[in-house]
This record gives C-alpha cells, sequence and structure tokens, in this order.
C-alpha cells in the first residue's frame, strides 16, 4: 500500500455524478473536434445542469478545452470557464475540471520540448484565476484524463496526436512529465488544490491456456495500467518528480469492453448468466487497486451504448453497494456521458450513451432514457 490517511476528507457534493463530453482533440482524419460545442452543452447549460436535481446529482466533470482557451502560446481566454464557473454556482453543482481532456493547442504535441512547459503553465493560470472567482471550497482538478488511452491512441495507432506508432511509451512519458509539472504548479498556487487521476480499469487475461508466454504477456498488458499511477507516485521514472501524495483521488474509468484476452484478442461478455468464468467484478477489480495504493476511489467514468445502458448501470450500482460494504472508499460513481456524443471520427454517428438522447441533429433537443433515468435513480447508491 502505497499512501494512507484518513478517508473523512471527502470534497464531493454528492455520491452519483455525470459527466458531459468535453474532449476538443484531433481526430484520425486530422479534424479538430469540440464536443462540448457540438452537443451544444455550451449553448444548453442550465438547461443541462437543471435535468440533475431529480437524479441527485450535485458533482460534474467538465473540461477547460485547453485547445480553445490557448490560442496563442501562453495567452488566455477564459471567458468560456467563467460563465462554466458562474453557472454551475447559480445551480449548486460541484465541477470536477479536465484541463487536459485529449486535446492541445495547435502548436503542440506531447512530443513537442514545450509541451510540459506550456502545460504546466495553463494549469497554474486556471487555478489563480479560479481562485480569484471562487476563493473558498475544494479544488478538484484532473490534470490530463486517460493517460494509459491517450498515449495508446497517439503514440501507438495514430488515433490522433501525434500520429506515431510504436512510441506508445515515450508518449506516456513526456504526458506524465507535464501531468507531474503541472501539479507542482498548482500546488505552488493551491496546496489544498485535490487531484483526481482518470484512467481506465481493465482486466487483461491469458484466457483458457497453459502456455508460458501468453500468461505472461497478459500480466504485462494488465499491469501496464498502473505504470501512470507508478510514475505519479515517484516509484516508476523517479526523474519526473512524482511524489507518493500526487496519488491522491484515484478515478477508475470502467466501461463493458475493459475486459479482453490477451491472444488471440477477444473482448468478455459482461452480461452472461452466470457470468464468463474470467469476467472480473468491479469490485473485484478495485479491490485490487485499493490493496496497492490504499487511496480513496471514484468510478469516475462509466456507461454502455443502446438498448444495455440501463442493465450495465444496474450492474455497476450493485457492485458500487459490494464496494462500499468491503469498506473500501468508494467516493462516487460518474455516468459518462449524461448527453448523447457523437463519434470522435464518424461524426454522423451518435452513440446512444447517455441518458439523455439526441435524435434530432439540427436542434441538438435532448430526450430523456426513461429506463436509464430510473436504473441511475435506484440502483445507484445516493
Amino acid at each position: 500500500m502505497l499512501y494512507n490517511d484518513n478517508f473523512h476528507n471527502n470534497p464531493f457534493l454528492s455520491f452519483r455524478m455525470g459527466g458531459f463530453e468535453c474532449t476538443d482533440q484531433q481526430n484520425a482524419f486530422g479534424y479538430r473536434v469540440d464536443l462540448t460545442s457540438q452537443t451544444a452543452h455550451d449553448r444548453f447549460l442550465n438547461e443541462d445542469y437543471a435535468k440533475l436535481d431529480g437524479l441527485k446529482i450535485k458533482t460534474v466533470r467538465e473540461g477547460i478545452r485547453w485547445s480553445q482557451v490557448e490560442k496563442k502560446a501562453y495567452n488566455y481566454d477564459w471567458s468560456s470557464v467563467d460563465y462554466f464557473i458562474k453557472t454551475a454556482a447559480k445551480h449548486n453543482i460541484q465541477i470536477v475540471w479536465d484541463i487536459c481532456h485529449f486535446g492541445f493547442p495547435d502548436d503542440l504535441t506531447p512530443l513537442h520540448p514545450m509541451f510540459a512547459r506550456r502545460f504546466a503553465h495553463v494549469c497554474e493560470h486556471f487555478v489563480r484565476h479560479y481562485r480569484e472567482l471562487v476563493p473558498d471550497g475544494p479544488l478538484i482538478v484532473t490534470p490530463i484524463n486517460e493517460v494509459s488511452f491517450l498515449s495508446w491512441l497517439g503514440g501507438d495507432v495514430r488515433g490522433t496526436s501525434p500520429y506515431t506508432i510504436n512510441l506508445g511509451w515515450e508518449v506516456k512519458y513526456h504526458l506524465m512529465k507535464a501531468y507531474i509539472e503541472g501539479i507542482e504548479r498548482m500546488k505552488m498556487v493551491d496546496p489544498a488544490i485535490r487531484i483526481m487521476t482518470t484512467e481506465p480499469l481493465i482486466n487483461v487475461s491469458p484466457g483458457f491456456t497453459d502456455h508460458s508466454e501468453i500468461i505472461l504477456k497478459a500480466q504485462s498488458q494488465h499491469n501496464a495500467q498502473y505504470e501512470v499511477l507508478e510514475i505519479l507516485s515517484g516509484r516508476l521514472c523517479p526523474e519526473l518528480r512524482g511524489r507518493p501524495e500526487y496519488v491522491d483521488i484515484i478515478g477508475i474509468n470502467f466501461y463493458y469492453n475493459n475486459q479482453w484476452i490477451s491472444e488471440p484478442y477477444e473482448t468478455l461478455p459482461w452480461g452472461d448468466n452466470p457470468p464468463h468464468p474470467l469476467w472480473r467484478p468491479l469490485s473485484d477489480l478495485v479491490n485490487e487497486v485499493f490493496l496497492k495504493y490504499g487511496r480513496p476511489i471514484v468510478v469516475s467514468e462509466t456507461s454502455h451504448p443502446g438498448e444495455d445502458r440501463p442493465a450495465w448501470i444496474r450492474a455497476v450500482g450493485d457492485e458500487c453497494n459490494k464496494i462500499l460494504n468491503q469498506n473500501i472508499p468508494l467516493w462516487g460513481c460518474c455516468i459518462y456521458p449524461l448527453i448523447d456524443r457523437p463519434d470522435w471520427d464518424h461524426q454522423d454517428i451518435w452513440h446512444k450513451s447517455g441518458i439523455w438522447d439526441i435524435f434530432d441533429t439540427d436542434t441538438l433537443h435532448r430526450v430523456v432514457h426513461q429506463e436509464t433515468y430510473q436504473a441511475v435513480k435506484t440502483a445507484l447508491p445516493e
């Protein structure tokens, strides 16, 4: 166990949380996406926040959209962020802020020599600006969302910037350099700031085999999910200046396709009855994380596309109750996204994965998915 303290200092306003898609990355075709704008969340902000009362959601994840805030190096336009801050205050909504949700300014990639400096600078100035508007109360920040996934997507399979292959570790290394320098600069401004990592929680199985190479490969792939936390803690790559206390609140992003057989690749089914023998319950995987790090945990993203949404939410709710009954400090569960979203690469395809669907892409009118709404209301702890 890496770092422990008492678990009474829970900074969140609600256990039930929600996320609004805020990615501003360049997609596989090199086009900039801006899902906050494309889902009209910025235009419907009051309406979107008002919808949350019935579900007792008072904590949400939002992003500053770095690519929009910093059009010119070291020059920041906080006007869109200010609008979110003021609107959230009006609705008594708490925002957990992503500084980088997959997107960077046009002139940067993680491999750029000035990437870490620029990132640390925007982190510092965000906290300074935020504290000018909101001098008191907890501030919870995710510096970079899903470093593990982003380094694979951009470093190994050319799915986003920097569009390379076989450089996943190098991209991860540079993202974590920026991550840690960002934390250092934020803590200079506000030593009490809370850091919530948001990394995929996965299970990689060797399948039904006794082949030692396949077993070792699967084990290596499974353990790679912890590299971000190991670097952040200083146990791996200590030259990047990670510290145990930087592993603060551990956010885990858990989806229906987060478990697979290593070789040949095959996703494990989650809804079998009885359960597939290789599928590991969420409570089991969370226990693994807690035993390693001893820190409070949040299910920082979870959802399912299509008709299986309600069943997935009920299954996650059952697992959350199991975790809480194990006296593990589970501080929340975030439905992500709350509002339906288009695909990054094929934007005429909408995932139907939110609590509110969008059928008319001209008006972007929200239509509640009643079964999913009721599943959240009845299955998730409050």
